[in-house]
C-alpha cells in the first residue's frame, strides 16, 4: 500500500478518489509550517501539493518519496533541483486549470474597463443620477489590442474570449510558433518591447523562472501607453511590485489587476493594497467549483497513474 500525504486540503472529489482506492493510504496535512512538514512527510511515498513550500531541507528527510503531484501547473514552491538529483517525479494538472483563470482575466479586464466598482457604489450611495454628469473613464473592449504573454493552456483559452469581444490579440511567446498563434486568431510578436508600445492591455500567463522574474519593470512599463492596463494572474514575481506601484502613482499606465503577489499573502505595508488603481484578488483565479473539483481529481489521478505505470506524459514536468 502506498502512503500519500495530501498537503493542504483539496476538493473532496480528489481526496475520495485516493481514499476509495485500496492501494493507497492517505493523510491530510493542513499545517503547512516547515517544522510540521519536516515532522510529518518522511514516511510518505507520494505527496499531493496545493499550497505550502517543499524545499530541499524538507525533501532530504523524505527518503521514501517518489513523486509530488502539484494541484496546479506552477511549481515554484518545490525545489526542482533536488527532485532532479534524486529522480523524484513532479506532476502537474494539465489542462484542468485553464478555463477558470482565463475567465478570471476577463473578469478583471471587464471590471477595470467599467471603472472598477464605480457604478455599483453610485447606486448604493445615493448617486444614481449624479453618475451621468461625471467624467467617465470607462472604455470599450471592442477593437482594443491585448498582448498575451505566455501562450500555454491559459493563453489558448483566453484568446477565444478576447476574440469574442472583437479585440485584436497579439501574443508573445518565444516557444510557440507563428502558425499555431495565427490559427487561433492571434498575431505573433517577436519583440516584447515593440509589442508593449502599441497595446492597450497586457495579460501575463507565464511561469516564474529566472527569465521571467521581474520581466515587467519600470523600464518596460514606460514603453506602454498611459491608458494601458496590466493583468497578472501568473506569479507575483513576474512584475516588480514597487515599480508597478510607482508607475500607477505617476500615471504612466491607467490601472492593473493582480491575482498574485511576490509574497503571499502580501504584507500589510505593501503599497499596492492601498492603491485605488489596482483590482486585487487572493490568488483565486482557479476558485470555481468546477475547477476545484477537476484539479483535485487530476492531482489524485496523477498519483494513481504514477504508481500504476499508466501516467500521461503531458502531466510530467521535465526537470
Amino acid at each position: 500500500m502506498h502512503k500519500i500525504a495530501i498537503v493542504d486540503k483539496m476538493h473532496e472529489d480528489g481526496i475520495n478518489l485516493l481514499r476509495n482506492n485500496s492501494k493507497f493510504e492517505c493523510e491530510i496535512i493542513e499545517d503547512l509550517s516547515k517544522e510540521n512538514l519536516i515532522s510529518k512527510l518522511p514516511n510518505f511515498d507520494g505527496i499531493t501539493l496545493r499550497r505550502g513550500k517543499i524545499d530541499s531541507e524538507i525533501l532530504k528527510k523524505c527518503k521514501n518519496l517518489k513523486v509530488i503531484s502539484r494541484h496546479g501547473v506552477g511549481y515554484d514552491n518545490v525545489d526542482i533541483k533536488y527532485l532532479k538529483e534524486k529522480n523524484i517525479s513532479l506532476l502537474v494538472t494539465g489542462t484542468t486549470a485553464a478555463v477558470s483563470p482565463a475567465e478570471h482575466i476577463m473578469f478583471m479586464i471587464l471590471n477595470i474597463s467599467k471603472s472598477f466598482n464605480l457604478y455599483d457604489d453610485a447606486v448604493r450611495n445615493g448617486k444614481f443620477e449624479n453618475i451621468m454628469h461625471m467624467d467617465h473613464k470607462s472604455f470599450e473592449l471592442f477593437n482594443k489590442k491585448i498582448l498575451i504573454v505566455g501562450f500555454g493552456r491559459i493563453g489558448k483559452k483566453l484568446i477565444k474570449r478576447c476574440l469574442g469581444f472583437e479585440m485584436n490579440v497579439h501574443v508573445y511567446d518565444p516557444f510557440v510558433d507563428k502558425k499555431t498563434i495565427e490559427n487561433l486568431g492571434g498575431k505573433k510578436i517577436n519583440n516584447l518591447d515593440e509589442g508593449l508600445k502599441e497595446i492597450d492591455i497586457l495579460s501575463l500567463s507565464v511561469p516564474l523562472t529566472k527569465l521571467t522574474h521581474n520581466m515587467i519593470n519600470l523600464e518596460k512599463i514606460k514603453l506602454m501607453k498611459k491608458s494601458a492596463v496590466i493583468i497578472n494572474t501568473s506569479r507575483g514575481g513576474v512584475i516588480n511590485e514597487n515599480d508597478l506601484n510607482e508607475a500607477l502613482n505617476k500615471k504612466l499606465i491607467y490601472a492593473a489587476g493582480l491575482d498574485v503577489f511576490e509574497k503571499e499573502p502580501p504584507n500589510d505595508n505593501n503599497p499596492l493594497l492601498k492603491n485605488k488603481k489596482v483590482l486585487l484578488s487572493p490568488h483565486s483565479a482557479t476558485f470555481t467549483k468546477e475547477c476545484a473539483s477537476s484539479m483535485a481529481i487530476q492531482t489524485a489521478q496523477n498519483i494513481i497513474d504514477f504508481f500504476e505505470n499508466n501516467l500521461n506524459s503531458l502531466m510530467v514536468v521535465k526537470l
